[in-house]
C-alpha cells in the first residue's frame, strides 16, 4: 500500500467546548495532506456548525438539522469516506501518542488480516501522569466506540451499524461481524487515547437509568442475534440475576425500571432480532471466547 489515506470522523451534538479542545489537539494531524477530518453535526442548537465552519475550513462538515442519532451519523460517514483507514474519534477525545498515524498505519500493514484497530484509552478529566506501558498488542474480542480505526476494507464486508440499538452495543454488532468475516480486532496500546469522561460521575447524572436501559437492552440483543440458541437461556438468565443482586437489592429502583424496560424492547425488537442474526456455530463461539475480552479502561502502571 502506498500513501494510504486517513479520515478522522467525528460525530458531535451540543458540546463545541468538547469538540473544539479536540480539534485543537488534533490540529497537527489535520495539517497533513494524506488526513481529512469529518465532522457530523447532528442537529446542535450551540453554534457548532457555524464555528467549525468559520475557524476549521479544511474539515469537511455534516449536519443533520433534527437530530438523527450517533449511529446514523457513524453509517453515513464510514459509507461516504473514500480513505484506506478510518480513525473513529469522540468530540472528548484526543491522542497523546506523537506519529499515531504511522504506527497505525505500520500496523495494518503488517497484519493484512486486521480489520480495526482497538486503541488504548485512559479515561478522566486529566491525563495520566504516567502514559508508559508494559501491554503487548493481541487480537481481542471487541472495541471502543470513542478511539478506534477501521480498515475500510473490512467495513465495506459488513452490515451498516444498527441505528435500533440508539447508542449501546453497536461495536459489539459490528466485533461479531468482522469476526464471522474471518476479520480479526486487534488491541494497539502504542497508541494512547485520553478520553475526556468522569465515568463514575455518571452514575449520578440525570440520564443514569436511561444509560442503563440502552446498555442491558444492547447486551441481550446481541445474545439473541449472535449466540448459539442453547447458551441464550443461561445467558440471559445470569445477565438479569446480576442486574438484581447487585443494583435492585441494594435500593437501586431507577436500575429495576431500566431492567424492565430492556426487557419489553428486546420484546419489542424481535422481529428486527430475527432478519439480523448471524448465529455462531458452537465451535466459533468457543473459539471466540478463548479471545481476550475488550480492553475499555486502561490505567498506568505503578
Amino acid at each position: 500500500m502506498n500513501d494510504p489515506n486517513f479520515s478522522i470522523l467525528i460525530t458531535t451534538k451540543n458540546r463545541l467546548n468538547d469538540l473544539t479542545f479536540t480539534l485543537g489537539k488534533i490540529k497537527p494531524l489535520l495539517a497533513m495532506n494524506e488526513v481529512s477530518c469529518v465532522v457530523f453535526d447532528d442537529g446542535s442548537t450551540d453554534g457548532t456548525y457555524e464555528y467549525v465552519k468559520e475557524n476549521f475550513p479544511a474539515i469537511q462538515l455534516q449536519r443533520n438539522a433534527v437530530s438523527k442519532g450517533y449511529i446514523f451519523c457513524r453509517n453515513k460517514m464510514l459509507n461516504e469516506t473514500k480513505a484506506d483507514f478510518a480513525i473513529s474519534l469522540d468530540d472528548d477525545a484526543h491522542f497523546l501518542t506523537e506519529n499515531p498515524l504511522e504506527i497505525i498505519c505500520h500496523h495494518f500493514k503488517k497484519n493484512p488480516n486486521c480489520g480495526l484497530l482497538a486503541l488504548r484509552i485512559f479515561w478522566g478529566l486529566e491525563e495520566p501522569k504516567k502514559s508508559s506501558t508494559a501491554e503487548k498488542s493481541e487480537q481481542v474480542q471487541g472495541f471502543v466506540g470513542c478511539a478506534h480505526v477501521w480498515r475500510m476494507e473490512a467495513w465495506r464486508t459488513l452490515p451498516n451499524y444498527p441505528e435500533w440499538f440508539v447508542f449501546y452495543g453497536e461495536e459489539n454488532f459490528a466485533s461479531f461481524q468482522l469476526y464471522k468475516k474471518n476479520w480479526e480486532i486487534h488491541y494497539l496500546p502504542e497508541v494512547l487515547v485520553h478520553h475526556r469522561v468522569d465515568v463514575k460521575a455518571r452514575k449520578n447524572e440525570g440520564d443514569y437509568a436511561l444509560r442503563l436501559r440502552r446498555s442491558l437492552r444492547s447486551g441481550w440483543y446481541l445474545f439473541f442475534l449472535f449466540y448459539p440458541i442453547q447458551t441464550i437461556p443461561k445467558k440471559l438468565a445470569y445477565s438479569l440475576w446480576i442486574q438484581i443482586k447487585f443494583k435492585v437489592f441494594k435500593g437501586d429502583f431507577k436500575a429495576l425500571q431500566a431492567i424492565v424496560l430492556a426487557l419489553l424492547d428486546l420484546v419489542w425488537n424481535a422481529p428486527k432480532i430475527i432478519k439480523n442474526s448471524n448465529r455462531l456455530t458452537q465451535k466459533e463461539y468457543e473459539t471466540y471466547n478463548e479471545l481476550a475480552e475488550a480492553k475499555i479502561y486502561w490505567q498506568p502502571e505503578n
